[in-house]
C-alpha cells in the first residue's frame, strides 16, 4: 500500500459518519461503516435511489458494529425508502459480509457476478476445517518456517466468521451488462486481479463511477496467489484490467472507490498503478540475480516488517509478482529436495 505519486483532486472535505450518509449527487448516497482492523478501519458504501426504494452498493463486515451502523442508517437517513436490492462488488468480507442478513431482513436479491458468489460460498465451506496440506505445501514452498506454519493452522478457516450466512440464491450481473437502478442506467463492467470477477458500476449519464476496490486512491489493493491456485497469474489480470477501465472509463467521471474518497483523475491513477506496480516487477527481477524463495522479496515490495499477521498477504503479493515474471518468461522457477521454490532470472 502506497500514497500515490500524482495529484487527485477531492470534491467532498468530510466523510459521512457511522450510520449517516452524505448526498454525493442526486440520488446517491455515501455511507461509511467501521471495520475492526488497525491499518484500514472503514469501508464506503452507496445507496442509490431506485424509484421507491433503494439499492445498496455493498455491505460491510460481519460485525456487531457494522450491524449497529446498518441500523442507525435504516431508521435514520434512508428511513424514507425500503430496501430493493443488495448489490456487492465482490467478494471479501468487508464488501459481502453482512449481505446475507440485509437480503433476508429485506427479502430481497444479491446482485453480484457468478465467481464472486461461488468463491465467496466455496471459502465459507471452509470454516472450522483443518488447514489442507495443499496450503501447508504452498506456504513452506514459499519459505515460511514450521511456526509460521502452525500459525497458519491455526487461524484456517477464518473466513466464514467474517461473512454472514450468503442466500442461497443470487441473480448474475455480466460484463457490459446494463442495469437500470431508478432513472439511471449503470453499465457493468468487471475487473480482475484483486478478486475472481470484481464488479465495477459506471453510470454516464451521472459521470459517476462506482469502482470498489479495482480502483482506490490512496492505496494500493491487493493482488495475491493463494493456495487454491499455485500457478496463476493475479497481477497480469489486474495489469490487464486497469488498461481496460482507462479504455472503457473516460477521465471525467467521480470516482466513489470502497476505501479513502471519492476523487476526480482516474487515468492519472490507473496509470500510476500499473506503474507502481511495473517498477515493483523491475526490482524483483533485480533481485533474481541469484535464486531467491517468495519470502526473501519482500523487502523490495514492502516498506514495513512482515510480521505473522501480514505473512499471508504479503506471501501471496510476492509470489503474484514471480509468477508475473515467469509468465513473461523473464524468471524460471525450480523446486528443491525440500519443496521450497526457488525463482531465478531467466538466464543469471
Amino acid at each position: 500500500m502506497s500514497e500515490p505519486a500524482i495529484a487527485l483532486t477531492y470534491p467532498f472535505t468530510a466523510s459521512p459518519g457511522p450510520g449517516d450518509a452524505c448526498e454525493v449527487v442526486p440520488g446517491v448516497y455515501w455511507l461509511r461503516m467501521r471495520l475492526p482492523m488497525a491499518g484500514l478501519n472503514h469501508i464506503n458504501l452507496w445507496a442509490l435511489a431506485d424509484d421507491d426504494g433503494w439499492t445498496l452498493v455493498d455491505t460491510g463486515m460481519q460485525t456487531a458494529e457494522t450491524a449497529s451502523d446498518w441500523q442507525t442508517a435504516l431508521a435514520g437517513p434512508l428511513r424514507r425508502k425500503p430496501v430493493r436490492r443488495v448489490l456487492c462488488t465482490h467478494m471479501h468480507p468487508d464488501h459481502i459480509g453482512m449481505a446475507g442478513w440485509l437480503t433476508r431482513a429485506h427479502g430481497v436479491r444479491l446482485w453480484t457476478t457468478r465467481l464472486e458468489y461461488v468463491t465467496c460460498r466455496m471459502l465459507v465451506a471452509d470454516t472450522g476445517r483443518e488447514a489442507p496440506a495443499d496450503g501447508v505445501r504452498f506456504y513452506r514452498a514459499a519459505g515460511w518456517d514450521d511456526a509460521a506454519l502452525e500459525h497458519y493452522k491455526a487461524r484456517f478457516g477464518g473466513f466464514g466468521k467474517a461473512v454472514h450466512a450468503l442466500p442461497d440464491s443470487y441473480r448474475r450481473v455480466v460484463e457490459g451488462e446494463p442495469v437500470r437502478i431508478g432513472k439511471h442506467l449503470w453499465r457493468a463492467v468487471i475487473g480482475r486481479g484483486h478478486s475472481p470477477e470484481h464488479l465495477c458500476l459506471y453510470c454516464p449519464e451521472l459521470k459517476l463511477l462506482i469502482s470498489g476496490d479495482q480502483v482506490l486512491p490512496r492505496i494500493t489493493s491487493n493482488v495475491s496467489v493463494f493456495p487454491t491456485e499455485p500457478d496463476a497469474d493475479p497481477l497480469t489480470e489486474w495489469l490487464e484490467s486497469l488498461a481496460a477501465l482507462k479504455r472503457q472509463i473516460p477521465d471525467d467521471v467521480l470516482v466513489l472507490p470502497s476505501h479513502n474518497e471519492p476523487f476526480r483523475g482516474l487515468h492519472a491513477r490507473l496509470d500510476d498503478l500499473a506503474e507502481g506496480h511495473e517498477r515493483r516487477l523491475e526490482r524483483v527481477l533485480e533481485e533474481l540475480a541469484t535464486p531467491k524463495r517468495a519470502v526473501d522479496v519482500f523487502s523490495v515490495l514492502f516498506r514495513r516488517t512482515i510480521g505473522l499477521d501480514m505473512l499471508g498477504m504479503a506471501t501471496g503479493e510476492s509470489v503474484a509478482h514471480l509468477n508475473c515474471l515467469v509468465g513473461r518468461g523473464l524468471a524460471e522457477r525450480s523446486t528443491d529436495a525440500a519443496g521450497i521454490l526457488w525463482y531465478r532470472a531467466r538466464g543469471a
